[in-house]
Parts: C-alpha cells; structure tokens; sequence
C-alpha cells in the first residue's frame, strides 16, 4: 500500500514541556488508523500536527509524499472533525455542510443572497454546490434534516453533520478527534457504525483519536498505542492484544485489566514477568495456579472472579456463567494455556519471546 501521511520523527516542545518525542506515524491510503492513549498522551496534538493547525518543534510532515511541514490547515487537503462538531448555530443543515465549498468557490459578494445572483459564474458554482450537498446528505440519511438549525438536532445528528461537512471538500484524508465522545453510551455503538461505514464507501483515510480501546479495537485496522508523547506501539488490533511490545502496552489493552505475576505467585516463569488475561484464565481442578477468592461480579455469561495469591499479588479470572462461585476467602485452583502467558523483562518491561 501507499502512504499518504507519514509524521517523521516528530518532536513538539510547549516551552520546556515535551508533548510529542520523536513520534513516527505512516498512514497508508485507504486505512483507518487509530490514535490510542489516555489523557495527556499526546495524541490530539499529533492530529493537529497531521492537519496543519499546530507545527513540529522538529521533524517532518510528508502528505502524499511532500513535506507539508511549513504549510497551514488551509493549503493542506485534509478534513479535520472535532470532538464539539463546531457547528455554526445561525446556519441550517445544508449551509453548515455546504460552508467549506461556499467559502472555496463563491466571492463574499457571491455569497450574499441578493447581489449573489449577479455575480458572474456565482448560478453555476451554486448549483454544483448544491449538488455535491446533496450527495453527501444522501450518503449520510441528511435529507429530512436540511432545514434545521443545530439547536434542533440531536447529538447523533450532530455529528453526521459535522462528518457531511468534511466529506464534501473530497479531502484526501479525513481527522477526527474523540467525534464520539458527547454521546451517550448506546448511540455511540451505532455511531461506530456509521463512521465505519462511511469510511469503507469513501475509500479514503481516516485517522481517528481516540481515549477508547473499544472504539479503536473495532474500528481501526491499525492502532497506535501512545504512551507519555511517544510511540509504544503500532500495529493490527490483533498483534496488539496478542504480541503486546511491553508490558504498558500490554495493561493498556484489553477488555480485562491483564494480570502480571511472577514465580512468587506460583507461576513456573523464571526470571521473567508473566502477563496473563483474566479471559485466559478460568477455574480447573487440575489448574497450577492457586488462589483465594476475595469476590465476584456475575455478568450474566460470565462472572469476573477477583482473587489473591499467597504472596499477595491481585488476580482476575473469567469463570462461565453456570459456575458455582464458592464462599469468599476459599481456595479455587485456575488454570491457563502456555500460548497465552506473556513474558516481559522484569527491568524493562519490554516482551520476551519464549526460547523455542
């Protein structure tokens, strides 16, 4: 595949704060990559470095190939969707999707609503205008909603505005920071649709920020993992949850916060640190590992065991639904696959690939 935007050691300081150090991102045409990380991570200034609202303190910015360092949001080709959709409230629907071709193709006196008309090429520009709204609307389910004002929308509709927007300037990629954050829980599910939808009819890149795992994990085809300004790791979904390049990585993915554990805990792993997912670890009669309940959550299909080692050390585990949870402070044997243990070095945290 070819990349379309590749950050190249980057580095961006505030003063004697480092935000973002020497982060190297390729964004390949077509792909939906995620910027994953918590708070503070640097994430959402990587984007506006990718969109030309911010520049690097050092390193480079390539968009098709050419270095875009120096260049402004306006001379780049990039769509960017913000977290508040940023809306304009006095304008209907079709005007805030048609806004960035208005201001493209119509003179100030083109867009006035009177003297508009008299301005020649301003009839045809506005026609084509309105034809390529139309399209967007149409992809987005917009059609009904042309002649509302945002106030009269609903979060969900908000947000397709915002994306019909971007959409119709034909960007060579698209941005989107944290889009789906405002919305409440269910509507985001189905918003995650809709953008992954729309992301396959485009063909086009989406690069998408992101705080959760959730909506990277199943949008995205390439995540990347952004721990304290730099790059922890990059990679599939997959390779993420199952060859996690540390062990920060490794807490920050998954549904179940993994356990890590050592031969203190009664786990035979040498001198290493064992990462082991609750979901890969259940009750067995003739499981290695022992532990004493503490609690569980019943989850209807599964119950979410916390349990404690001798040594101390909290464990989870993921028993099925059906099963009989014994009284609190009893001893349950767990056991797990050896193709599921993670090794990492006790000094560095970096993965350790067993010995064949």
């Amino acid at each position: 595949m070819t990349s379309i935007l590749e950050l190249r050691g980057v580095t961006r300081r505030f003063g004697q704060k480092t935000v973002l150090d020497n982060v190297s991102v390729t964004i390949e045409q077509g792909s939906f990559t995620a910027l994953l990380g918590a708070s503070g991570c640097g994430k959402s200034t990587s984007l506006r470095i990718m969109a030309g609202l911010d520049r690097p303190t050092s390193g480079e910015v390539l968009l098709g190939g050419s270095d875009v360092s120096g260049q402004s949001a306006y001379e780049r080709n990039v769509a960017m969707v913000f977290q508040s959709y940023a809306l304009y409230p006095h304008l209907t629907v079709a005007q805030n999707i048609a806004l960035p071709l208005t201001m493209r193709h119509l003179s100030a006196f083109g867009r006035m609503p009177l003297i508009g008309s008299l301005v020649p090429g301003a009839g045809d520009a506005r026609k084509s205008i309105l034809s390529k709204v139309g399209s967007v609307a149409e992809i987005l389910g917009l059609g009904e909603l042309m002649d509302r004002k945002p106030g009269q929308l609903s979060g969900g509709q908000k947000q397709r505005v915002a994306l019909g927007r971007a959409l119709v300037r034909d960007p060579s990629l698209f941005l989107l920071d944290e889009p789906l954050s405002n919305l409440d829980a269910r509507l985001r599910v189905r918003m995650r649709s809709e953008i992954s939808a729309l992301h396959r009819k485009t063909g086009k890149a989406f690069v998408y920020v992101t705080h959760d795992q959730t909506e990277a994990m199943a949008m995205a085809d390439q995540i990347v993992v952004m721990i304290g300004g730099k790059v922890a790791q990059a990679g599939s979904p997959r390779d993420l949850y199952e060859r996690p390049a540390n062990r920060e990585v490794a807490a920050f993915i998954g549904h179940n916060a993994i356990n890590f554990l050592d031969s203190g805990d009664g786990i035979d792993v040498g001198h290493v640190v064992a990462g082991l997912r609750p979901e890969d670890l259940a009750p067995s009669e003739k499981g290695d590992l022992t532990a004493r309940l503490e609690s569980a959550e019943y989850l209807g299909s599964e119950i979410v065991l916390s349990l404690r080692s001798a040594k101390g050390t909290e464990i989870r585990a993921i028993a099925p639904g059906d099963f009989e949870v014994p009284a609190s402070g009893s001893e349950i044997r767990l056991g797990y696959s050896q193709s599921k243990l993670h090794r990492f070095d006790p000094q560095t945290g970096a993965r350790k690939e067993r010995a064949a």
